[in-house]
């Protein structure tokens, strides 16, 4: 070799290292090869002028190679890959930035290892390089249908195999919303959003950016069909057409706030969506093949065991978090999809890889619309276009890409070198410090009174938002909504898609309620079941055993039992309708299910797990106390507490759901359990006839006679009757306090306008 090839041969040393982990026989070839076979091939490739032609992918991509397709090339200029130029020619975006290489620099060795380096992730040092396991493990050869690697789970994900998506193009003309603020004397009406116009379609991405305050999620959420009309102006369609409730089994809408049961697995809240969404065409082996599908898409195979967690439960990680929310949404293969701010709270890198993410998703034919608070300079480049709002107006719609050249033109520039994203910011809250401004509006605050419009020299922000807004309505607003009459490019058959009336639910009444009832059980054992409830439980039933040692006055004993198992009930079930309130106006806003079947699947699902300690309760205090030896009275005093708890979670399940407010909520519990308890037979005899009527709402009191009967209906002949009395008003409780919880919680709907 010559004296150039020996300087080369460190380098070429490097790249031949680096060829060979590329070419460990992988499972779904079946090619071996020896190591020393690869290393003289790859040497001759590497003296050979058509092996460096062919890793630049054939010079005809103008010498831009991504990571992922400088990548695929290497592996096709390695011997046995093939390839040729053919499947160079299909050079996606890369999620890093993209580098430049000269023909020149790459036959000359030293670039072709940076290059390599740079796109293969190596950490080279000066004693050679090593490769990360996971890499070493997932090389296998690209095709051009292979998605790029996930960043956070290190594993290369899979496509979604889904029935072919409905393009729905967004327009909304002078979008208004004013919101009516009550005050003790007068009502006032604060405008949120003001003349708001723009559209999207099926394969963009839509960006909403403004400081806080500035109407987003307010936009967002009257978009995607959230809040009530008539406080909205303006007009909203779909396809051309105005929205109908058809339309939520077609929009995905992630909330900023993840709102996800902590004890479920990834899967298991994947699987349940899927069961209760998709339609019902699909058998329960299909829905759960597409939950499994949206699991590797997202990249979430290494976690989808683990449990989602919370404020007090370890679980997966804030970016897993956000990609389960957008699964459940994406799981019905939406046309729309919504996001508040899903980057919030999110490392750069993170929230690089959720935005790349909702790029793929909308490569897919898919309309997708996200709120954005401040986004890094490589995340504001992915946006297709962009809605920068200003206190409920609009400052700027258009391109993403073309958004500071429109700045430029109304003399607003940056002057110094700064985040896109930033400078918008600045401008949208007024702030124009290293900013030029304008001479049309240093001339206006110069006619101005100058003590009220400038502030140090400079233009106030209200001065400087009116500007923006004057300068977007006079040069672009009226173009724009030309744009806007122009018809959408599909036919009438799929416009007539969108607007059917009729709610599709994705599966049958009993199937919801089976699946909720389910959910249910395997989300709330862990409550039932801790340490702390087993040990109140069984802590108070020794020490009540202790206390009525094998005695012979056990009236106080009984109503104890009554007084405990209603008390206890009560302020379990008090926190059931509010701390879901949460989870059911997300499922009900997107007719997830049936309020009914939720209902009867929400109550009834308790009552396994309620039933099971009290039932270790009194097997203690039973026979420590020396009750009623004999198998009837030991199961007719079991029932009776059953009947007991069932009939008190009743109430506490009303009051929950009228007052939706845990402290009001407890407040009422506790004065309406004390004045049952009271009038429940033990401590006033005789009730003054104007209040004895309580005594007989009092699920205290018909407990209390009904643990008497049993117990001392031998001993007792005044009390020997057959209990018929007490057993209804316990069932009418039982079922009326529900009823009054169900009515509740259809009054919370029609409120929220879910």
């Amino acid at each position: 070799m010559g004296a150039e090839d020996t300087q080369q041969q460190p380098e070429q040393h490097c790249i031949i290292q680096a060829l060979h982990f590329m070419e460990r026989p992988n499972s779904s070839s079946g090619i071996m090869r020896t190591k020393s076979d690869q290393l003289a091939e790859t040497a001759a490739a590497m003296r050979s002028p058509t092996s460096s032609e062919a890793t630049t992918g054939g010079g005809d991509s103008g010498g831009t190679i991504s990571r992922k397709s400088s990548r695929r090339n290497m592996l096709a200029a390695s011997p046995g890959r093939g390839g040729g130029n053919s499947k160079n020619t299909h050079i996606r975006k890369s999620r890093s930035a993209q580098m430049k290489l000269e023909l020149d620099e790459v036959s000359s060795g030293a670039a072709l290892s940076r290059a390599s380096s740079a796109s293969l992730g190596l950490s080279f040092s000066f004693t050679g390089f090593t490769v990360p396991p996971d890499e070493i493990a997932d090389f296998k050869p690209f095709s051009d249908d292979d998605t790029p690697d996930d960043i956070e789970a290190g594993m290369r994900k899979q496509k979604i195999q889904a029935e072919p998506t409905l393009p729905i193009y967004l327009k909304f003309t002078d979008v208004t919303y004013k919101l009516i603020l009550k005050g003790m004397r007068s009502n006032v009406e604060k405008e949120i959003l003001s003349g708001i116009t723009g559209s999207v379609n099926p394969g963009e991405v839509l960006a909403l950016m403004g400081p806080s305050g500035s109407g987003k999620t307010t936009l967002l959420n009257l978009l995607g069909g959230r809040l009530s009309q008539p406080a909205a102006g303006g007009s909203v369609t779909y396809n051309d057409q105005p929205y109908s409730k058809s339309l939520k089994s077609k929009i995905g809408f992630v909330s900023q706030d993840d709102v996800l049961f902590p004890h479920l697995t990834v899967r298991e809240t994947l699987a349940y969506a899927a069961q209760l969404r998709l339609p019902k065409t699909l058998t329960k082996q299909q829905k759960e093949k597409r939950a499994m599908d949206v699991i590797y898409e997202l990249g979430l195979e290494r976690c989808q065991d683990t449990m989602i967690g919370g404020s007090f439960v370890r679980g997966v990680s804030g970016g897993e978090r956000k990609r389960v929310c957008i699964g459940n949404e994406i799981i019905i293969n939406p046309s729309l999809l919504f996001l508040d701010e899903p980057t919030s709270g999110l490392d750069s890198t993170t929230a690089l890889k959720i935005v790349q993410m909702l790029h793929d998703i909308a490569e897919a034919g898919k309309t997708v619309i996200t709120t954005i608070h401040q986004p890094s300079s490589r995340l504001f480049h992915k946006f297709d276009k962009l809605i920068l709002l200003g206190k409920g107006s609009l400052l700027y719609f258009g391109k993403a890409s073309e958004a500071l050249v429109y700045f430029s033109s109304i003399g607003c520039s940056p002057l110094i070198a700064m985040n896109p994203a930033e400078f918008l910011l600045d401008l949208a809250n007024g702030n124009i410090n290293d900013v030029s401004i304008p001479s049309e509006l240093e001339d206006r605050v110069q006619m101005e009174n100058s003590e009220t419009e400038t502030r140090n020299g400079k233009p106030s922000p209200a001065a400087v938002h009116e500007y923006l807004v004057e300068a977007y309505e006079t040069r672009v607003a009226d173009q724009e909504k030309k744009k806007l009459m122009v018809p959408i490019p599909i036919d009438e058959e799929l416009k007539s898609k969108v607007c059917n009336p009729k709610r599709e639910w994705g599966a049958s009444w009993w199937e919801q309620y089976s699946i909720l009832f389910r959910r249910g059980l395997k989300e709330r054992r862990h409550d039932y079941f801790s340490w702390l409830r087993v040990t109140q439980v069984t802590a108070t039933a020794t020490i009540l055993g202790l206390l009525w040692w094998q005695s012979e006055d056990q009236a106080g004993l009984l109503f104890f039992i009554a007084v405990f198992w209603g008390f206890f009930p009560v302020f379990t079930a008090i926190f059931t309708f509010p701390q879901e309130r949460a989870m059911l106006s997300k499922e009900r806003a997107a007719d997830m299910y049936r309020l009914s079947a939720y209902f009867l699947a929400r109550t009834t699902s308790d009552l396994p797990l309620d039933l099971i300690l009290p039932v270790l309760f009194i097997i203690i205090v039973y026979f420590m106390a020396g009750l009623r030896m004999n198998a009837g009275s030991f199961f007719l005093t079991m029932l009776t507490v059953f009947l007991c708890i069932v009939a008190a979670q009743g109430l506490g399940l009303a009051i929950g759901a009228t007052l939706m407010d845990l402290k009001r909520a407890t407040t009422l519990a506790s004065v309406t359990v004390m004045t049952f308890m009271l009038a429940g037979g033990y401590f006033v005899k005789k009730v003054p006839i104007f209040i004895s009527w309580i005594r007989y709402i009092s699920f205290n009191y018909h407990t209390y006679k009904l643990l008497l009967k049993v117990q001392h209906e031998h001993i007792t002949p005044n009390i020997n009757d057959s209990g018929l009395e007490e057993v209804s008003a316990l069932v009418a409780m039982v079922f009326g306090y529900r009823l009054l919880a169900y009515i509740s919680l259809r009054r919370m709907k029609l409120q929220t306008g879910a």
